[in-house]
């Protein structure tokens, strides 16, 4: 086999004879994984001051340092402090900071999950996280509470309490398998999940979130394609974060993915200093695009313990977005998403493309500046929809989940099925008032 000379050198750093299959064994990376500040500095040559190093103890000591040999040999040693790989695998001293606006949960994951493992949050799909395990510790996780603390996959017995909670949920619809890394399970436990999960009837489609094509390509073996491609339909999100994260190792990983049939996408998050810069996302999306991957999310950095060095304004997210519309393809630009601390769900942030609107047109610009008109409809004619589809003269065939449409949230408001004119917040001190005067 043929690796580099920074893969070589990190080999025989680690063992003494190292054998050069070995580096494509993703269980012997794992195995190998870099966990402690000791090993950092000697299989990297990258040494710290006394002072430093004591920081670096304290932060790794809250919060876990894991690095497979392969991740570490993506770092540029000679300019590692403005190293993308390493400011997301190694961390620094900023993280021990904890803001009052910072959460050790902040989407109130915990709050939003009736059985463990389970955060239902949409009406129709639920996150099932089936281990607190990854290949590597991401710095910036949102599941720092979680991911690394201890080191724990699930049995089936407690797996199967997540299952029977789909199972007696008939609205559930989409089942998102995360953690974790759930490609962390072995091959046969995956093979388990995804049965019992796609037994179930009204489970239409299962999604997997995992960063292994990122920090473990090697995970991506063909004997797990082949227990994959059982179980169709089966989408695919993973999470690059930067163009050097691309190489010939993920890209062959990418590969077998599409090739065995499913729709991949990537989550990126926006992070200061690694990748908050237009051309920097653009030549992301487009590495992506060539590897089949589409660009599903760029997330606005979380507000969990310690990521205050991390996030950028919303501004910074909406100047690349302006950078990527009318200046790429459609298909390869994500949606800029907020995560709504406390529970609310992804929020899209976009440019404002409407300049004004009145009766009969509304005003657009473009991502050239140009302003233009479109000329809306005069015979259209309104429609009062009561939600009775049987009565409905459009050709609308819904057999499936018809007892389950109804409206919640905005979407409740423009609805003519209910008298609802304001949603009014529990603790609104006006309607309090009126409640007492009552």
């Amino acid at each position: 086999m043929i690796y580099n000379k920074v893969q070589e050198e990190i080999a025989n750093k680690i063992e003494d004879k190292p054998q050069l299959s070995n580096w494509k064994d993703w269980k012997w990376q794992l195995k190998h994984s870099i966990k402690t500040l000791d090993q950092f500095e000697y299989i990297t040559g990258i040494c710290f001051e006394k002072k430093e190093r004591e920081q670096l103890q304290k932060t790794f000591d809250k919060f876990p340092l894991s690095i497979t040999p392969y991740y570490l040999s993506l770092i540029h040693k000679d300019n590692y402090r403005n190293d993308p790989v390493f400011k997301q695998a190694f961390g620094g001293s900023e993280e021990l900071n904890t803001l009052s606006s910072e959460y050790a949960d902040p989407l109130s994951e915990d709050k939003d999950s009736p059985v463990e493992g389970i955060t239902h949050r949409y009406p129709d799909r639920v996150l099932f996280q089936v281990s607190n395990v990854c290949s590597m510790y991401c710095r910036h996780c949102t599941r720092k509470r979680k991911v690394g603390d201890i080191d724990f996959i699930p049995s089936r017995k407690q797996l199967t309490t997540g299952i029977e909670y789909i199972r007696n949920t008939p609205q559930v619809r989409d089942v998102l398998l995360s953690g974790g890394d759930p490609f962390m399970l072995s091959d046969s436990m995956i093979d388990w999940l995804l049965s019992e999960i796609s037994r179930i009837p009204h489970v239409e489609v299962i999604r997997i979130g995992t960063r292994m094509p990122v920090v473990l390509p090697y995970r991506i073996t063909d004997n797990l394609i082949s227990v994959l491609k059982k179980y169709h339909p089966l989408w695919i999100n993973t999470h690059f974060n930067h163009p050097n994260e691309i190489t010939s190792s993920s890209k062959e990983a990418l590969a077998k993915l599409a090739d065995g049939g499913f729709p991949l996408g990537n989550q990126s998050v926006l992070l200061a200093d690694v990748n908050d810069c237009p051309r920097i996302i653009k030549s992301l999306v487009h590495k992506l695009v060539q590897n089949r991957v589409r660009p599903y999310y760029l997330y606005q950095c979380d507000l969990s313990e310690g990521l205050s060095h991390f996030r950028t304004p919303v501004g910074k997210g909406i100047e690349i977005m302006e950078s990527l519309v009318g200046h790429t393809s459609g298909f390869a630009r994500p949606v800029y998403v907020i995560d709504a601390p406390g529970g609310g769900g992804k929020i899209p942030v976009m440019p404002n493309y409407i300049i004004s609107w009145s009766t009969n047109k509304v005003v657009l610009r473009n991502y050239e500046g140009v302003i233009t008109t479109y000329k809306e409809p005069d015979s259209y004619a309104p429609k009062d929809c009561d939600r009775n589809c049987e009565s409905c003269n459009l050709d609308l065939n819904l057999q499936e989940n018809e007892d389950q449409d109804v409206a919640i949230g905005i979407e409740k408001l423009l609805s003519n099925t209910n008298d609802t004119i304001s949603l009014i917040p529990e603790d609104n001190e006006r309607i309090q008032r009126r409640n007492d005067n009552a």
